[in-house]
């Protein structure tokens, strides 16, 4: 049916997409609508690392991920967010024209308001972008090295936030953590149920995250590796647990270039299988056949990346 009321792929693509958003955005939470924000919500994207993890004289965050940098994705995502009212892009002192010619103006990301210089530290970055923020009341903080989040993502952000003044996003650890003593051997095994592996975005009261850092840059900041850790240490503020994705990966490692890369393929060959197929009067059945016959393991990658799933 979408097929016969689209011309082109990418107007068939697009319904798809919407239909399905909504659908999941119905799905999210029974107590509230998801509505354009009338607080001052910005986002900061910090992109100032050096990747040395790479390998590469590129920094990963302005590596191309289907022609386009990697810092790109995210900045999309806030840019079409009705949630996200401006963006800060912190970077490297020596990258600022470079993200102003290359990302804001090439790609026309109207949203952002600044693009200003990072500290040494992660932290420092973190700080600079804070004191950049004029007048908003929520801020979200994210990696520009993670390509993968969504609106939904940003959704259950903004839920958590609004309960607790700070949420951050993350899964359910799929593998068994052990924590170790000091001299390598296993202290205490923690029970998965409990145990979540954090990403970005991470979203916060302004006056609350603002608070933490101000307090804590007058101490030892050398164990602090994200900004809930601030918050906790620092106001003692409870942090909600929002779900992120599987596939939120950050890109370190020349191992995850290749996995977001994969990503994508699978992403873009499941589209046009669902274009090509559901343009014939007989769809449902060639795409059913399709997908569990022929496509089977490329649906399940897709889906499941780290699943041992097996589909019979």
């Amino acid at each position: 049916w979408l097929g016969s009321q689209c011309s082109t792929e990418s107007e068939t693509w697009r319904a798809v997409e919407y239909t399905i958003k909504q659908g999941q955005r119905d799905l999210l939470n029974n107590k509230q609508e998801v509505t354009e924000m009338k607080e001052k919500t910005t986002a900061i994207v910090l992109a100032a690392g050096q990747g040395k993890r790479m390998h590469s004289k590129i920094q990963k965050q302005f590596l191309e991920i289907q022609g386009h940098p990697v810092l790109y994705y995210s900045l999309k995502c806030f840019q079409e967010s009705p949630l996200i009212h401006d963006i800060i892009i912190v970077t490297g002192e020596d990258m600022i024209s470079y993200c102003k010619r290359e990302i804001v103006e090439r790609y026309q990301l109207t949203k952002v308001s600044a693009v200003i210089a990072g500290g040494k530290e992660r932290y420092d970055s973190v700080y600079k972008g804070l004191l950049a923020c004029e007048e908003c009341k929520y801020v979200f903080i994210h990696d520009g090295a993670r390509p993968f989040i969504t609106e939904e993502i940003l959704e259950r952000g903004m839920f958590g936030v609004q309960e607790t003044g700070a949420c951050v996003v993350g899964m359910p650890s799929k593998d068994t953590v052990k924590l170790s003593d000091e001299e390598g051997y296993v202290k205490e095994t923690p029970n998965r149920k409990c145990v979540w592996t954090i990403q970005t975005p991470q979203i916060f009261s302004y006056s609350l995250i603002r608070e933490a850092h101000d307090s804590i840059r007058q101490k030892d900041m050398s164990k602090i590796t994200d900004d809930a850790m601030v918050v906790e240490q620092e106001t003692g503020a409870k942090v909600a647990l929002a779900e992120g994705s599987y596939q939120n990966i950050k890109i370190t490692t020349p191992e995850d270039m290749k996995t977001a890369r994969h990503f994508w393929r699978n992403k873009s060959s499941v589209l046009r299988l669902f274009y090509y197929y559901s343009i014939s009067p007989a769809w449902h059945w060639e795409l059913l056949r399709i997908l569990f016959l022929n496509a089977r393991r490329k649906v399940l990658e897709l889906l499941y990346p780290h699943s041992d799933i097996q589909l019979i």
